[in-house]
């Protein structure tokens, strides 16, 4: 198959009465799906979305989001996908980086869009409840279900071919440092990666995934609904991740075999868990990403749910890259190795080397997951590959001798100490199992002496008091005293990204 789209398309005409989605009272089978998807397409280009054209997806789950996102890639549009928290500064930079002439959002979304300054975009498709009329100089407004009938009358018309080669996502990193980036994945990208994954993780047409995921991003996306159309299974889609409503269908419903999430979602669930229950029945498999899933959490997850959570890793540029084995030790703290097809090495972060078992460098991957490049970007796409095609994930990490590796932080977030260099997930994990703490965030700073000092940001547990002296020493009892921190700020809460991931860039220290 050359795309999730024709693979939908393929399951309509085998089964077509099978369920592809489960979204509030609606049961969408696939036969329903490529109906939908294929009068889309049409639509699109019947509006003149041509090859390349770029379609932003500024939608929250729904089976509107499916449509639009296989539609596109049907016509050959590439779907942009955008972050449904963004705001003002992200929305201008992405959909005039872009060049987006076309959006799907809903009323809510159109509001947000309204007052930018976006001269490129022409026609918002409003999924969902109608807002009023668009104010003057406005995109014009579509509803969702009169663009898709607009499709109808082209249905005759063949659709241009897609080739492994077509682009299909134009998916923007989460900008840490600078603007972000948009990175422009193939079809080949995406099946690829689609195709080793499932077959790692036994992936089969009996599935059925609770997605609670947002499909702008890549785990919900390129993860838990690629897997389920590809392989032709079904999806429970939920608008957002609600913990008590999560452990309630994993209670009562024993059709669910899959549940994929982020360690905060994990560690929500087993607080759920400890009033409610755990679920009686075992579900095959739940998987964690996007974040480091601590072993304290992956030890308790075990003893309540009575299985280990398969940890992996991925990225915007390469989809999945490390899982812990299917059938085999799911090692806490690690992700694997390669999925099949794929190949990762450890180089040191100046001679760009191989490193040998155990030593820590920068984690690079190659294989024909890895993305194209950064759109309109070539010094970005550039710097980004060493020799032979290996992508730089920016990761830091080790391979052990038999082949799982470690992720130990990000190369830019590395501090390095009156010399020595510190590791922040190591410091965290030490933390993380002190009493008192709930979360915590380690980061670097500059110091005079130190060139750098290792900062602490520290939510404590409700009903504890911890000091920074308190904090200081438990540190230094388990780690050498250059790696403890230097200042301890206590926070409320940290900040996080819309899948739960901790942004340490918006960390600030009171004057």
């Amino acid at each position: 198959m050359r795309s999730i789209a024709e693979a939908v398309l393929t399951h309509a005409q085998g089964v077509p009465e099978r369920p592809a989605l489960f979204f509030e009272e609606q049961t969408i089978s696939y036969g329903q799906l490529a109906s939908e998807v294929k009068r889309f397409a049409h639509a699109l280009t019947t509006w003149g979305v041509q090859p390349g054209d770029r379609v932003a997806l500024f939608l929250e789950n729904s089976p509107a989001f499916v449509v639009a996102y296989l539609g596109t890639q049907l016509a050959r549009g590439i779907v942009v996908l955008v972050n449904t928290q963004y705001r003002q500064v992200e929305l201008t930079h992405i959909f005039t980086d872009a060049g987006v002439r076309l959006g799907v959002t809903s009323a809510e979304g159109a509001e947000a869009l309204q007052p930018l300054a976006l001269p490129m975009l022409k026609t918002l498709v409003i999924a969902g409840k109608l807002a009023d009329a668009p104010p003057a100089g406005a995109p014009e407004y579509i509803p969702f279900t009169a663009f898709v009938a607009q499709g109808e009358a082209a249905a005759q018309h063949p659709l241009p071919l897609l080739t492994p080669e077509t682009p299909a996502i134009l998916a923007y990193t989460s900008g840490t440092t600078g603007r972000a980036k948009g990175a422009l994945l193939s079809q080949q990208n995406i099946i690829a990666n689609i195709t080793s994954l499932t077959a790692a993780w036994h992936w089969t047409r009996q599935d059925r995934l609770l997605l609670t995921l947002p499909l702008f991003h890549a785990h919900g996306l390129m993860v838990g609904l690629h897997g389920t159309l590809f392989i032709g299974a079904s999806a429970v889609l939920r608008r957002t991740f609600d913990a008590a409503e999560v452990l309630a269908t994993l209670r009562g419903d024993p059709s669910i075999t899959l549940f994929f999430g982020v360690p905060t979602m994990y560690a929500r669930l087993l607080a759920e868990a400890e009033r409610q229950g755990a679920p009686a029945h075992r579900l095959r498999l739940f998987v964690s990403g996007s974040a480091p899933l601590s072993p304290q959490l992956f030890d308790t997850f075990e003893r309540l749910f009575g299985q280990r959570i398969l940890e992996r890793y991925g990225m915007t540029e390469t989809i999945m890259n490390l899982t812990n084995p299917y059938e085999g030790e799911r090692r806490p703290g690690t992700v694997g190795g390669p999925f099949p097809g794929q190949e990762a090495r450890i180089v040191d972060v100046r001679t760009r080397q191989p490193l040998p078992p155990g030593e820590i460098g920068e984690i690079e991957v190659r294989g024909p997951h890895v993305f194209a490049g950064y759109w309109y970007r070539p010094d970005a796409t550039a710097e980004a590959f060493s020799a032979n095609g290996w992508f730089k994930t920016g990761d830091l990490g080790w391979c052990s001798a038999d082949g799982y590796y470690t992720i130990t932080g990000r190369a830019r977030e590395l501090i390095i100490s009156g010399g020595y260099n510190v590791y922040p997930r190591e410091v965290e994990e030490v933390l993380a199992a002190h009493p008192a703490i709930a979360e915590i965030a380690v980061v670097g700073r500059p110091d005079p002496d130190l060139g750098e000092k290792v900062v602490a940001f520290v939510v404590a547990k409700a009903g504890h008091t911890p000091n920074a002296a308190e904090i200081i020493a438990f540190c230094r009892e388990q780690l050498a005293s250059y790696k403890k921190p230097r200042r301890v700020v206590f926070v409320e809460a940290l900040p996080r990204n819309a899948l739960g991931k901790v942004q340490k860039h918006l960390l600030t220290e009171p004057v």
